[in-house]
């Protein structure tokens, strides 16, 4: 099994700045995916960022060039610095990780808890 942990959501005013972090723990041998996504109130989930283990990164359209996706290898976390932020940004933010936690086994899917960012106008 694996926990993902998440941290920094916040309220902040348009055009400021937050951090996410996510932690992975427990039975991890590989993570092959880090990634965000987002859930609006009345809106289906979407796709933030992700950056897999061969550092390959993708964005949104909505917030390329705004938003930031890294991640520590050593430390299994992944971060999202997220600037310029806009009211439209504000929705409850889920850590997404794929992870294969035995070498013969398949990759499985893990979601976090979900962290809330609200952008004041």
């Amino acid at each position: 099994q694996v926990q993902l942990v998440e941290s920094g959501g916040g309220l902040v005013q348009a055009g400021g700045s937050l951090r996410l972090s996510c932690a992975a723990s427990g039975s991890i041998f590989s993570i092959n995916v880090m990634g965000w996504y987002r859930q609006a109130p009345g809106k289906q989930r979407e796709f933030v960022a992700a950056t897999t283990n061969g550092g390959r990164i993708s964005y949104a359209d909505s917030v390329k060039g705004r938003f930031t996706i890294s991640r520590d290898n050593v430390k299994n976390t992944v971060y999202l610095q997220m600037n310029s932020l806009k009211p439209e940004d504000t929705a409850v933010y889920y850590c997404n990780a794929v992870v294969t936690s035995f070498a013969d086994r398949p990759a499985r899917n893990y979601w976090g808890q979900g962290t809330q960012v609200s952008v004041s106008s």
